[in-house]
């Protein structure tokens, strides 16, 4: 059942406490992590509807088991110190064509958004921008989208600006990123140079000071290290979940072999509009972004985001092991991006290759392995060289 939903911002509190959600809304706090379901398709970007949406109890059996969830700050004591941390953003990022003919993936990487925008906007600081596209039915949709993301993410959405990040200002940015994929998806239809049988899958994740936010439409993955555990960012929009299946059978989809109509592989996505029912309808493929957030501390080392050639093969926790290693030894996020495609490569991935890496401390404040004790050394001596030094001695002392 679908209901109309207004946006309800929370009195203003410490942003530790931050929670946000819309009227109706489905939400799973996931001990740190605030999950909020998203809003079911609408031609009106003004008002978002709400409706049954992905939700952790309903993923549990497909989700991966070695992934943990975020821990809460136990007690106040820690807070003070939750609060004077902030991550110095770097990060480095590698895509492959992998065994396909054709690029379908793209990717956006901005370390520093302040910058990267100029002086007519306003962002906390440190503020970043990351997003993954994976394209399929060609790379039109994707490539589309990634050209025109600065005016769809910033600009014809208002993005809302401040120095300050507090409960108005994280929910004025959810909102926005809503609008944002909205609009892009919008657009896809519109144009005449993108091929209406090409789609594209979305994940956008954001950092402003220390919320870390994911966007995510389709089966890009975001995986967040904490202390060495894999913590999922996101949820993969697959047709076979039993969320993602009641709400495409209740719209008049159908699920075939684990695929849409028979079609595709996930429930949402960006273009796709020989798929999609005309602009105004209710359609099974929508375009209305799921949202995961946290609040960063010193436990948190590193963000993974990449397309589902990835996870096809890799688990969350192998590839957060895999990339803290990295990082312990040659301190590269750049490198990391390359291991996992690597990696992925030789389990034997089938579709094209993109992963960013995104780490909140300098390299001055990586961990150092501890050092090894040293190990006597041992030599052993033949028989005969035994007499022959027993025999040195004995001269030596006859001399004396």
């Amino acid at each position: 059942m679908v209901a109309e939903a207004e946006i309800v911002c929370q009195q203003s509190v410490p942003v530790l406490d931050v929670s946000f959600f819309g009227k109706g809304s489905n939400i799973d706090e996931i001990d740190g992590i605030v999950a909020i379901s998203s809003p079911v398709s609408s031609p009106k970007l003004g008002k978002l509807a709400v409706a049954d949406c992905v939700t952790t109890a309903d993923l549990s059996s497909a989700s991966q088991p070695d992934v943990k969830s975020l821990e809460k700050v136990p007690d106040p004591r820690i807070e003070s110190t939750v609060l004077q941390f902030v991550p110095e953003i770097r990060s480095g990022s590698f895509a492959d064509i992998g065994p396909r003919r054709y690029m379908e993936d793209e990717h956006i990487q901005i370390d520093d958004l302040s910058s990267h925008l100029g002086p007519l906007f306003k962002f906390p600081k440190p503020s970043s921008f990351y997003g993954v596209f994976d394209g399929h039915g060609g790379p039109e949709a994707a490539a589309y989208v990634r050209k025109h993301a600065h005016r769809f993410f910033f600009e014809d959405v208002d993005f809302p600006q401040t120095c300050e990040v507090n409960n108005v200002f994280i929910e004025g940015v959810k909102d926005s990123l809503s609008k944002s994929f909205l609009l892009a998806d919008l657009a896809l239809a519109d144009d005449c140079t993108v091929n209406s049988s090409s789609g594209t899958t979305a994940l956008v994740a954001m950092i402003l000071e220390r919320v870390l936010m994911v966007a995510n439409v389709g089966d890009c993955r975001a995986v967040l290290c904490r202390k060495g555990e894999a913590i999922d960012m996101s949820e993969d929009h697959r047709p076979i979940y039993p969320s993602e299946r009641r709400r495409v059978e209740e719209l008049g989809g159908f699920i075939d072999d684990g695929y849409l109509n028979g079609v595709l592989s996930v429930s949402r996505a960006l273009g796709d509009w020989d798929m999609k029912f005309p602009k105004g309808s209710p359609s099974p493929l929508i375009a209305e972004p799921e949202f995961r957030q946290a609040v960063l501390t010193e436990d948190d080392e590193f963000l993974i985001i990449g397309c589902d050639g990835i996870w096809d093969v890799m688990s969350s926790q192998q590839a957060v092991n895999l990339v803290r290693r990295g990082l312990r030894r040659h301190d590269d996020p750049e490198q990391c991006a390359r291991d996992i495609v690597r990696e992925a490569l030789h389990r034997g991935t089938f579709d094209n290759l993109t992963v960013i890496i995104i780490c909140f401390s300098s390299a001055d404040h990586r961990e150092q392995p501890s050092p090894r004790p040293r190990r006597a050394r041992r030599c052993s001596l033949s028989a005969e060289a035994l007499c022959s030094l027993r025999r040195s001695l004995l001269d030596a002392n006859a001399k004396w």
